[in-house]
Parts: structure tokens; C-alpha cells; sequence
């Protein structure tokens, strides 16, 4: 069964403009936006079989990247 992506483009498809804008000029967007990334990245290598770690901690950093998201969401929304 393949895995779902999370990366910020599949999560907000419509956005995607808003969002490269975000990254160019907005530092603490930027820096959200990567923590998002390195979250979502270290979800999917778990979830792959490529690292083995705790139940509790693999659901740690899925609610990390659900915070995170929801950060970045309320951001793009502010500009428009």
C-alpha cells in the first residue's frame, strides 16, 4: 500500500504559488516551512521501514507536523 504524501504541495495543492512567495520572503516562513519538510521527512522514513522507533514518538512528530502545518496554513491565509 503507498504511503501518502504530506509535503506542504500535495497537503495545499491550491496554494502553491502563495506558498514559494512565502519561502522567498518570509524568513520565519521559510524556517517553519523547513521544519515541516525535515518532520514530514523523518515521519516518512519511519513509516517506510527505514528507521524503527516508538509508537509514542512516531505519533510525537506527527503532531509536530500537524502544529507546523497549521502554522504554515495560518500564514498563507494572513496574505490574502
Amino acid at each position: 500500500m503507498p504511503l501518502e504524501k504530506h509535503d506542504l504541495i500535495h497537503e495545499l495543492p491550491e496554494y502553491k504559488e502563495r506558498i514559494h512567495e512565502l519561502k522567498m520572503t518570509n524568513r520565519r516562513f521559510a524556517t517553519q516551512f523547513e521544519k515541516y519538510h525535515d518532520t514530514d521527512h523523518a515521519v516518512l522514513r519511519v513509516e517506510e521501514g527505514f528507521e524503527n522507533t516508538s509508537d509514542e514518538y512516531l505519533e510525537e512528530l506527527k503532531k509536530k507536523r500537524l502544529a507546523l502545518k497549521d502554522e504554515l496554513f495560518a500564514m498563507i491565509k494572513a496574505g490574502n
